[in-house]
C-alpha cells in the first residue's frame, strides 16, 4: 500500500545531512524539474519586496524572513518526514515508533511538498516556507508538478493500493489513475476539518504499527477513538467514514 500524505506549514529548523541532490529524492531523473521551481522560489526571495514575500510565505512579521533568505541547494538538510511538524505529525509521533513502523513509513508515504512536489517520507529537504496554495510571483508549482510528475507516480504505485490521507487541496499536485482509499471523519454527526489532520496522523501511525499493505488490512485496524461508520464506493474512491467517539 502506498499512503498519500500532506506536508505542514510548520518546519523544524537545521539539519545534519547533506544539501539536495539528485539523489534527495524520489525520481532523481526528474531532479531538473524540480530544479526549476527552486530557482524561481529563490529568484523571487532575492528580488520581491515584503508584500510579496508576505503572499508567498504566509508571514507578516517581515523580522522572520531572513530565517528563508538562503540558497537551499548548499545548506543542510533532514528526512521530509522528520522536517513536518503540525498537527498531523505531532499525532503520528514519529520518533516514538519502532524501527519497524518508522522504515514501513519512510517506504510507503508520499508527502506533497508545495515548493519539491512529491516527496518519499525518507527524501532529504532543507527549511522553507511556501504557504499553501501560493503562487511563484507568475509561476504554480502545483500545475508544474502535476504536468511532470503523474506518469512517475502512476508507475512508482503500480499495482499497490493507495491510501489517499491529504487534504483535497492536494489533489491539484496528482490524482491517481485509480481509485484509492480516502478518509471521513464525524464527530456528532458533523464532519471535522481541524481535527482531521490529527486523526490522519493516527492512522498513518497504525498502519504503520500494523504493517498493512491492503483495504482489508486497513479495515481490520483498531484505531482507538474512532468507529468505522460507514464505506462508500465509487469508480473513483473507496470513502471509510468514521464516526470519533
Amino acid at each position: 500500500m502506498i499512503i498519500l500524505f500532506s506536508p505542514s506549514e510548520g518546519k523544524r529548523k537545521g539539519g545534519t545531512l547533506p544539501p539536495l541532490n539528485p539523489q534527495s529524492f524520489i525520481f532523481p531523473d526528474l531532479y531538473s524539474k524540480r530544479l526549476e521551481v527552486i530557482e524561481q522560489y529563490e529568484s523571487l526571495i532575492r528580488e520581491g519586496d515584503d508584500q510579496s514575500l508576505c503572499e508567498l510565505f504566509g508571514i507578516k512579521d517581515s523580522k522572520e524572513y531572513d530565517r528563508y533568505r538562503t540558497t537551499l541547494t548548499s545548506v543542510p538538510t533532514m528526512k521530509a518526514i522528520e522536517r513536518y511538524e503540525g498537527v498531523a505529525y505531532d499525532y503520528l509521533q514519529y520518533h516514538e515508533l519502532s524501527a519497524e513502523a518508522q522504515t514501513y513509513i519512510d517506504n510507503h508515504t508520499i508527502i506533497f511538498s508545495n515548493l519539491f512536489g512529491p516527496l518519499r517520507a525518507s527524501d532529504n529537504i532543507p527549511d522553507y516556507k511556501l504557504k499553501q496554495g501560493a503562487s511563484i510571483g507568475e509561476f504554480f508549482p502545483d500545475k508544474h508538478y502535476k504536468a511532470h510528475f503523474n506518469a512517475a507516480l502512476d508507475s512508482l504505485i503500480g499495482k499497490d493500493e493507495i491510501l489517499d490521507l491529504r487534504a483535497g487541496y492536494y489533489d491539484k499536485f496528482y490524482l491517481p489513475a485509480k481509485a484509492a482509499v480516502t478518509l471521513k471523519f464525524l464527530k456528532g454527526g458533523k464532519v471535522v476539518s481541524h481535527w482531521a489532520k490529527a486523526y490522519r496522523g493516527i492512522v498513518l501511525r497504525e498502519a504503520a504499527k500494523g504493517q498493512i499493505e491492503t483495504f482489508s488490512e486497513l479495515l481490520a485496524l483498531d484505531i482507538e477513538g474512532l468507529m468505522i461508520h460507514e464505506i462508500v464506493e465509487t469508480k473513483k474512491k473507496k470513502e471509510i467514514i468514521y464516526t470519533i467517539y
